[in-house]
């Protein structure tokens, strides 16, 4: 072994180990509301900047899952959860952790296109930086251009900015609410149910988008669809009654699942 290998080792080595470390690692995480237990015991990691699809039936607690991932679950009168959220090594439940600056860093979004009524395209995506005590003129243009090309949609508002987010179709609507997420510039981007409000067109743009985003950033989505599952992810987590039945890359769940139920689940003989 060479000098050079002998100090270039330690740094690939590290290289590498930094590599291994999730951005999201759940660890047993358990929900409720009020005496009804949604989420039992699970665990999963979740690496950086790829693609996690939650898939299941009805009430099995994919929503859930991601509402606990930035402790929008406790919200819920009578909700609660124990057990751990670490992203970046930071266990986002510690009590000295204010729940304000986890939503900063993991954003949301919901099934259904919620614009801010009243507030214009412009306004709508700085709506959470305004909060945040931002009024740099400059900067917020220049963030709500960078977040607006980020969601896909730069080019068919640019000369709108002015106009009410409500008046753009569902799909620009859904877009226009990905923008906003963006613009508080999160490193794990939650999605729940982004395409089922939409048509096919619109759904086939929110799935391009999505290829897109995680370039930049860790991206978790909640969906129905196993089509779209296995196009946008690169892992999936098949859930039932509250437990994460299987984790894996999403071609060898796809094609190959471990469990009986997940081959059931998938194969349409559910049920």
């Amino acid at each position: 072994m060479t000098d050079i290998d002998r100090h270039t080792q330690p740094e690939q080595e590290q290289e590498k180990q930094q590599q291994q470390v999730p951005k999201v690692s759940i660890k047993n995480l358990e929900a409720w509301f009020g005496s009804k237990q949604a989420l039992k015991n699970i665990n999963l990691d979740v690496k950086e900047k790829t693609a996690t699809a939650f898939i299941g039936p009805s009430g099995c607690g994919k929503t859930t899952l991601i509402k606990c991932l930035n402790r929008m679950h406790e919200m819920t009168p009578g909700a609660k959860a124990k057990g751990q959220v670490i992203i970046d090594g930071i266990d986002i439940y510690d009590r000295s952790i204010d729940p304000v600056i986890i939503k900063r860093r993991i954003g949301m979004v919901f099934q259904k296109p919620n614009p801010f009524p009243t507030m214009s395209i412009y306004d709508n995506v700085v709506a959470g930086l305004k909060l945040n005590g931002i009024r740099d003129k400059r900067l917020m243009d220049e963030i709500v251009k960078d977040s607006l090309e980020g969601a896909a949609l730069w080019d068919e508002v640019k000369n709108e900015l002015g106009k009410p987010g409500m008046g753009l179709s569902g799909g620009q609507q859904q877009r226009l609410c990905i923008a906003r997420a963006l613009a508080m510039q999160p490193e794990v981007l939650l999605m729940d149910e982004p395409t089922s409000a939409l048509d096919p067109i619109a759904s086939s743009k929110i799935e391009d988008l999505v290829h897109d985003l995680k370039k930049r950033f860790t991206v978790i989505i909640v969906t129905h669809n196993m089509q779209q599952a296995a196009r946008v992810s690169d892992y999936t987590a098949f859930m039932y009654l509250g437990e994460v039945i299987e984790y894996s890359p999403t071609k060898k769940m796809f094609e190959n699942p471990e469990k009986e139920l997940t081959e059931r689940y998938i194969s349409g003989k559910f049920g």
